[in-house]
């Protein structure tokens, strides 16, 4: 299970509900989108493009991999 959603301090973040998630074709495909892993949030991020559209095709590119997963297009408030 992974939770996609636009961050306002890590751009993009892929989240994986546990490391069992975290399948080498998984780590790849999020890899070729130009993620990279952060060990402080335990997530993958991209600091670029964290637009509806990228929270949408990431989802889906999980999805396809057969991942149950969560997105919003909306960052968290912060405050």
């Amino acid at each position: 299970m992974f939770l996609v959603t636009p961050d306002r301090t890590h751009g993009l973040v892929a989240a994986p509900r546990s490391s069992a998630d975290l399948t080498p074709g998984t780590e790849e495909a999020l890899t070729a989108q130009g993620f990279t892993w952060n060990n402080e949030i335990e997530a993958y991020t991209r600091p670029t493009d964290s637009s509806p559209e990228a929270v949408d095709r990431t989802a889906g590119a999980l999805r396809e991999l057969g991942h149950y997963v969560f997105s919003t297009n909306k960052p968290r408030p912060t405050g």
